[in-house]
């Protein structure tokens, strides 16, 4: 119990030292993941940006956050790290993690999504508008404004062989 608060306080410190310099590149921090792996451990920093991560956003902050630890000085998150070593992997939020922010309603509008709400209703649909309030749930064939406050757990749901309402059928 005691190794996994200490990574919890470990992954704060790092995330407490990200989270202004990856804004600075356009990046929100999502998580920071510190995970024993054998004799080292596996850093995890997951990233994500209005329009979707490129392959550029990842190098880019992989350099930014090796500096930001190499940087951070005897008192900061590189001591938390300690000596024993450790895997850097930036990533994107990936689809098994929950929506929790409007940002994350935002950046998966027309995405299928799982919600369990307050009522312990548990419902499917596509993401329509959101704003800073609530979200737009297409169910069914209707429209359902759900406010932030009633939604619990919310997956995206992977499509395979999705027909995209917008294609035009080839003659």
């Amino acid at each position: 119990m005691g190794t996994h608060s200490a990574q919890g306080a470990t992954a704060e410190r790092i995330e407490h030292v990200l989270v202004a310099p990856l804004a600075e590149l356009g990046l929100d921090l999502e998580a920071v993941e510190l995970t024993p792996a054998g004799k080292r451990r596996v850093l995890r920093i997951a990233v994500d940006t209005d329009g979707g991560l490129t392959l550029d956003d990842v190098a880019a902050a992989t350099k930014v956050i090796d500096r930001v630890l190499e940087d951070d000085g005897p008192a900061g998150a590189a001591k938390a790290l300690g000596e024993l070593p450790y895997t850097l992997e930036v990533t994107s939020r990936g689809v098994d993690r929950p929506l929790t922010l409007p940002r994350h309603w935002r950046r998966n509008e027309g995405r299928l999504v799982k919600v369990a709400l307050a009522d312990d209703e548990t419902v499917t649909g596509r993401i329509g508008a959101s704003d800073d309030d609530g979200v737009v749930l297409e169910v069914a064939g209707a429209e359902r404004r759900v406010s932030y406050g009633d939604l619990g757990k919310a997956l995206v749901q992977i499509e395979f062989n999705r027909k995209d309402t917008t294609d035009k059928d080839a003659d």
